[in-house]
């Protein structure tokens, strides 16, 4: 069980800096449908533990220490190398909006130039990815119980303090600006990019599980504390639609209005998990181009970090409704080879 929950608890630090943190992807993806974000939230959490289940099992079968193996497993000879690039596509996309976040998060907090904020993360990243990025990211990694500690405190603050009524919410909520046309798609595009991003790492975590039934268990405990997760912000979100409309930083502005000293705590937690992910993302994607002992690694970090930087300039907002949906489009395709390798070379592994 001990195993289970570290599979699991990876599973979900691989998702909450790029998914919900700021509380902007879920709006996005859910909230802004009102009353029916609710079902799409069930949906998520359906998806995200039957893909849970399945990844970490395919790593528990391979017993991979690579990410490579398990993805040229599920997508063979032919779609495999493809889907590598596809992933590869992906954690810059994500590394992107981090930077991005970050300087939505000094500017709604702080009010520094957005671009001033995504500058500093972007120069902070390349000194930490010189130094020992792995170490760092572990270290970061403890922060998630107050993360998740604060994200509670928000949604009991927001309970408890709900100035309209439901129909009132519900209306604002669906003035908002949706990132796909139906909650439906909502939920599976949200599921698509976060999953894009973080099969590579659950893989190899299922590869560490003694058995595939340890895998399994680990990667539905992650699938299912995501999807609640993903339940309590979007209810705290709706039942404060009235405070949290048109803002970048939703959990952010829910902070602030506990009291300041909470939205200082929390800026600081958004931004140390904005941090992590950029460096773990970039970190990851740099190491399948040039090995990390070399001089060219360097410079690879440097080009992705100066790329980055200028394409974060577009808005953190803006990024997550356009670059987000074409990230989980080709994710779908990730997730129909997973599935098709679950249900066919896995039984024909087992069975021989």
């Amino acid at each position: 069980m001990k195993k289970s929950i570290q599979i699991a608890g990876a599973f979900v630090s691989l998702v909450v800096g790029a998914g919900f943190a700021s509380g902007q992807e879920i709006m996005q993806y859910f909230t802004s449908f009102g009353l029916m974000s609710v079902f799409g939230c069930i949906v998520a959490t359906i998806i995200f533990t039957m893909l849970g289940m399945t990844l970490a099992q395919i790593g528990s079968d391979l017993q991979t220490t690579s990410h490579k193996e398990g993805i040229h497993f599920i997508g063979g000879r032919f779609f495999g190398p493809v889907l590598d690039q596809m992933i590869s596509f992906v954690l810059f996309g994500i590394a992107v909006v981090m930077l991005a976040g970050a300087g939505s998060t000094f500017n709604q907090m702080y009010s520094m130039d957005a671009s001033v904020g995504s500058l500093l993360m972007a120069l902070l990243v390349v000194v930490t990815l010189m130094l020992n990025a792995e170490s760092i990211i572990k270290m970061l990694a403890a922060l998630m119980p107050y993360l998740l500690g604060i994200i509670f405190i928000l949604l009991i603050y927001s309970l408890f303090t709900m100035n309209y009524p439901i129909s009132e919410l519900n209306a604002i909520a669906k003035s908002q600006h949706s990132a796909t046309p139906h909650w439906f798609s909502g939920a599976v595009i949200y599921v698509s990019y976060n999953i894009a991003g973080g099969a590579a790492m659950l893989i190899v975590m299922g590869g560490t599980a003694p058995n595939r039934k340890v895998a399994r268990i680990g990667g539905a405990l992650g699938g299912i504390f995501l999807g609640l997760l993903i339940l309590l912000i979007n209810i705290a979100l709706f039942v404060k639609m009235d405070i949290v409309a048109g803002v970048e930083m939703p959990t952010l502005e829910l902070a602030k209005q506990i009291h300041p000293a909470v939205g200082i705590i929390m800026s600081f937690v958004l931004l140390a998990m904005i941090y992590s992910t950029a460096v773990g993302t970039l970190y990851i994607l740099a190491v399948r181009i040039v090995k990390p002992d070399r001089f060219a690694f360097k410079v690879t970090v440097n080009l992705l970090c100066i790329v980055g930087f200028a394409i974060s300039l577009v808005g953190f907002t803006t990024l997550i409704s356009k670059l987000y949906v074409v990230m989980g489009y080709l994710g779908i395709g990730l997730i129909l080879c997973i599935l098709i390798s679950a249900l066919f070379k896995s039984s024909n592994r087992n069975v021989s």
